[in-house]
């Protein structure tokens, strides 16, 4: 029973470590995750890229979401290879940091960081602020679980079985490797691992030695976890954590043979054993980020043999493009017509992306024959809605059933939302960026910060869109709902933060006055557009209130 109850606790302890460790990342990307490819891509040089992803992985408690990131945008073309994997290897070191910070005696922070969080989170309506308290709260999480993990560890450390396992792990340092990678990439968080390490040690459950393999086979299990979940991304895209992941295990071979064979663990000790472990992670990093920089070029050739070049194809072989999905010879069966319904609203809406995406770009560098292969597509839209109207007029509500019919009628009128998205990014956001470029105006800096801000807070409220329609999963259309909201308040802090430099007479400000504020109305009325899948099913779940009005 003293067994039982131990493995529970521990299980327990480690559970909220996670948990905590993904409620700070998961309140960091949606405060902050729409600037995340912009912030990233705008250091092209090497150390500017590896200082960029050390900030990062400090911000998201995670090398691994780093490296996620940074294999994403390299798969698209916005980030270069050199710069992909110096981001990663600066992630690596901020991730080792973070360790550092977390290991200092932080218990009296706790119930600061509770009160703060706890009431930022729930006391204010705007996402942001919600999103910080999140962020505080989960930090005290982290710092809770350890001090649970290191009065859970307390009384076993004496225990007869404990030493056993001890020993073997440091008399056999290959499988205490091997032990750290697989927890690393079973638990897909190394900080959990390593933090876990750090109790062990400093209680002395496991000696130092044992301590240090683990946390050099955490860091190849951390190296791993990317090169894994990006398998299905463009050869590109799998070429940064692919070459990551052969710098990160092979020099970690070296130092794991080289700390157990050679005595180098004097010369780094720490005030304490806990200390000493978190020295050996950071001095880790802080080699392979030296090691590695200079050595992206050849880890460019490697990773091309490794991850060859998707072959070409020529035009003529790619299949047809913006083909309706719906079949005709399914309309009677309820189940199927609503899934081909589904996908062909999917499809409008991964359209209509493909439309509104590049738009920010056209303003800053226009470009005629990308604007008008973007007015070509509104025509797939507008035949794609002419489709879905016809389809669900043939519909026999009494055979398909009330609920069915509900449905195919609730996604008719987000297709007409999605048509009418379009029309604004076709009408009237193009226009502008015509205009604005053969008028020669100019935005003030603090204006056209403020415009992609709010065009990139749209491309994520987009995925979400796609989220809700896709699972219609009933948290995400209240983030959706919440969003809305927090564009419709960015849209007025930001006309109003125009209309104070009109005041002030910034130049810039009076020449794009009617471009500036045309734009942000129709970011916002396209937005609005967007998030209306998610009202349907929060009228439905009894989320909604009948009245604004007091």
């Amino acid at each position: 029973m003293t067994i039982l109850w131990f493995l529970v606790q521990l299980a327990g302890a480690v559970m909220l470590l996670l948990y905590a460790v993904r409620m700070v990342r998961t309140g960091i990307e949606r405060a902050f995750g729409p600037s995340f490819k912009r912030v990233m891509t705008q250091r092209s040089n090497r150390l500017g890229a590896a200082g960029m992803g050390l900030v990062f992985a400090i911000v998201l408690q995670s090398s691994s979401a780093v490296a996620l990131l940074a294999a994403s945008f390299a798969g698209t073309g916005a980030l270069s290879f050199p710069a992909g994997l110096s981001l990663i290897l600066g992630g690596n070191l901020g991730s080792a940091l973070l360790i550092q910070i977390l290991s200092f005696p932080l218990g009296w922070l706790v119930p600061v960081l509770l009160a703060l969080g706890g009431g930022l989170f729930l006391r204010s309506e705007r996402r942001g602020v919600r999103q910080a308290g999140r962020i505080l709260m989960g930090i005290a999480f982290i710092l809770i679980s350890l001090r649970f993990l290191r009065e859970t560890m307390e009384p076993i450390s004496d225990s007869d079985f404990l030493p056993l396992i001890a020993g073997y792990l440091e008399s056999d340092y290959v499988t205490a490797a091997l032990v750290g990678l697989a927890l690393a990439f079973i638990m897909f968080s190394s900080v959990a691992v390593i933090l876990l390490c750090v109790t062990l040690v400093q209680i002395g459950a496991i000696p130092l030695l044992a301590g240090v393999s683990l946390v050099l086979g955490a860091n190849m299990g951390s190296a791993l976890i990317p090169a894994w979940l990006a398998r299905g991304m463009p050869p590109m895209g799998r070429r940064v954590p692919m070459a990551s992941m052969v710098l990160a295990c092979g020099f970690a071979v070296l130092a794991l043979v080289g700390v157990n064979q050679l005595p180098v663990l004097p010369l780094i000790e720490g005030h304490n054993t806990g200390q000493t472990l978190v020295n050996v992670h950071v001095l880790f990093n802080v080699l392979l980020l030296l090691v590695g920089l200079p050595l992206v070029g050849l880890a460019d050739r490697i990773s091309r043999r490794l991850v060859p070049p998707a072959p070409t194809v020529h035009p003529e072989a790619l299949p047809e493009s913006h083909r309706s999905v719906l079949d005709e010879s399914v309309r009677d069966n309820p189940r199927l017509a609503l899934a081909d319904l589904r996908r062909e609203v999917l499809r409008m809406l991964q359209i209509v992306e493909s439309q509104m995406r590049p738009v920010m770009e056209l303003y800053q560098e226009f470009d005629k024959p990308r604007m008008q292969a973007l007015r070509q597509v509104d025509q797939v839209v507008n035949e794609a809605l002419d489709g879905m109207r016809r389809y669900v007029a043939r519909i026999n509500p009494e055979s398909f059933g009330e609920d069915a019919y509900e449905q195919a009628r609730n996604l008719l009128e987000y297709a007409i939302a999605i048509e009418a998205a379009g029309d604004i990014v076709v009408k009237q956001l193009l226009p502008i960026a015509q205009e604005r470029s053969e008028r020669r105006i100019r935005f003030s800096d603090s204006g056209l910060k403020e415009l992609l801000s709010m065009h990139e807070q749209i491309i994520s409220n987009l995925r979400l869109a796609l989220s809700v329609l896709i699972s219609d999963d009933l948290e995400s259309a209240r983030l959706l709902a919440e969003a809305k909201d927090e564009i419709a308040r960015t849209e007025r802090r930001n006309r109003l933060a125009h209309l104070r430099r009109l005041s002030e007479g910034t130049e810039l400000s009076f020449q794009s006055s009617d471009e500036h504020l045309e734009t942000l109305r129709a970011l916002k009325e396209f937005n609005s557009r967007i998030a209306s899948v998610a009202y349907p099913m929060l009228e439905h779940e009894g989320q909604l209130l009948a009245t604004r009005l007091v």
